[in-house]
Parts: structure tokens; C-alpha cells; sequence
């Protein structure tokens, strides 16, 4: 057990001893890790070493505890000690992925890559979430606008496919999926890739002859040609 030594009249702190920390981690004990590590993490007498690997462990438990917000928390304490961590910024990254929030997680990717250009899981994490990031701003770049340019439809139910975002997504959805279908099929046999672009075109013909009559629902009509595409493709 620590000995206090006065100096003075004021006791001497003691020194905090991080073994338990330690032993709870080896064979993940994660309430014991909290307990011990967290006596660690607090106290001023800890060493700046043992206080790290206390935070690590910890950030781990609240990992797997999906208690994300702790773990960043304590991954961010560790960084301020010792911002060479590449390992601690690439896991941190990880949770703020998870968390949703983007670009800190490419930042902290790239700041691990920094510090260990070879690192292999900052590595791979960085080039998977530019690339959904650079997928998400494609979609946005459409998004709410349909297949063909609004600056020159002429038609009725294009300008009012045009004036609805909804609308405008479902034709977008439907070229995209019909492209797909007839592509896959033309593959397979011309002929039948042919024949669902006829098929396109008549639903076209139909929706244009039939906009703006009494009984006529566009929005219910796109759906279920969706819905019969999917199905193809499926």
C-alpha cells in the first residue's frame, strides 16, 4: 500500500498505483477497467505513461459499450498528451465515422497517415470514406433533379415533374434503373435489352398522353413503374 511522506505540515500525496489499471485490461475486465483506470486517469500523481495507457483502456470499454461520445473523450485526452498516437487518431476517426460526423473522421485519418504514411488502417479508412464522401456529393449535385434538363422541357408533365423534387427523384431513379435493366439484358440477348427500352419508351408515350386528365395520378404512376423495374432487375 503507498505510504504518504509529509513535508512540512502537508501530507504528501501518494502515488497512484496503475497495476490494477493494468491487470483489468489484460483480461478486459471492462467494470474493473473503469474502476481502476478511472482512479489512474484522475489522480495528479500519475505518471504521464500510465495515465495514456489508463485513457486507452478505458476509450475501449466505452467503445464496446457503444458509449462513443466517452471514447472519443478519452481519445482526445490521450492526443493532448501525445499527439504521435497515430493509432489512437486513426481509432478516434473511426468513432466520429460512426458517429456520422464525416469530416472530422477524414481529418483524423489523414492526420495518422501524417504521422505513418504506412499505416494500413488509416490508410484504407481514409480512401473508403473519400470516396464516400465524393459519392455523397455526386448525389447531391442531383439531388431533387430529374433525368433530363429542366432549362428545356416543353412538355406539361415534364415542367411538372421539374416543379416537384419528389417527382424529380423518382424520374431520376427510373432512368437510372431502367439503364441498368436494358444494359444487364442487352448483355444476355439484344433483342430482349430492345424490348424493356421499348417498354420504357411506352410507359413514356403513356405518361405524356395522360398527364393532366382528370383521373390520371403521375406521382402513383412512376412509382409503380419503379416498382416493376426493381423487380426486373431483381
Amino acid at each position: 500500500m503507498p505510504r504518504a511522506i509529509a513535508t512540512g505540515s502537508e501530507p504528501a500525496i501518494p502515488q497512484v498505483d496503475p497495476a490494477p489499471c493494468m491487470a483489468a485490461a489484460i483480461v478486459n475486465d471492462d467494470d474493473g477497467i473503469v474502476s481502476a483506470c478511472g482512479i489512474v486517469i484522475d489522480s495528479d500523481k500519475t505518471e504521464r505513461a500510465d495515465r495514456i495507457k489508463a485513457l486507452i483502456a478505458r476509450a475501449g470499454v466505452w467503445q464496446r459499450r457503444d458509449m462513443i461520445d466517452r471514447a472519443i473523450e478519452d481519445y482526445g485526452t490521450v492526443l493532448r498528451l501525445d499527439p504521435s498516437q497515430a493509432d489512437i487518431l486513426n481509432a478516434r476517426g473511426e468513432l466520429w465515422r460512426k458517429k456520422g460526423d464525416r469530416p472530422k473522421a477524414l481529418q483524423d485519418f489523414g492526420a495518422a497517415l501524417k504521422l505513418n504514411p504506412n499505416h494500413p488502417l488509416a490508410k484504407a479508412n481514409y480512401k473508403s470514406l473519400a470516396l464516400e464522401l465524393e459519392r455523397l456529393g455526386a448525389l447531391l449535385a442531383v439531388n431533387n433533379k430529374p433525368s433530363f434538363n429542366c432549362a428545356a422541357a416543353k412538355r406539361p408533365v415534364e415542367k411538372a415533374i421539374c416543379d416537384n423534387p419528389e417527382l424529380a427523384n423518382l424520374d431520376r431513379e427510373i432512368n437510372a434503373v431502367n439503364t441498368r435493366v436494358v444494359g444487364d439484358a442487352s448483355r444476355a440477348d439484344r433483342r430482349a435489352g430492345r424490348a424493356l427500352q421499348r417498354e420504357q419508351d411506352d410507359f413514356l408515350a403513356r405518361r405524356n398522353a395522360a398527364f393532366g386528365q382528370g383521373d390520371y395520378d403521375l406521382q402513383k404512376a412512376m412509382r409503380e413503374r419503379l416498382d416493376h423495374l426493381l423487380a426486373i432487375g431483381h
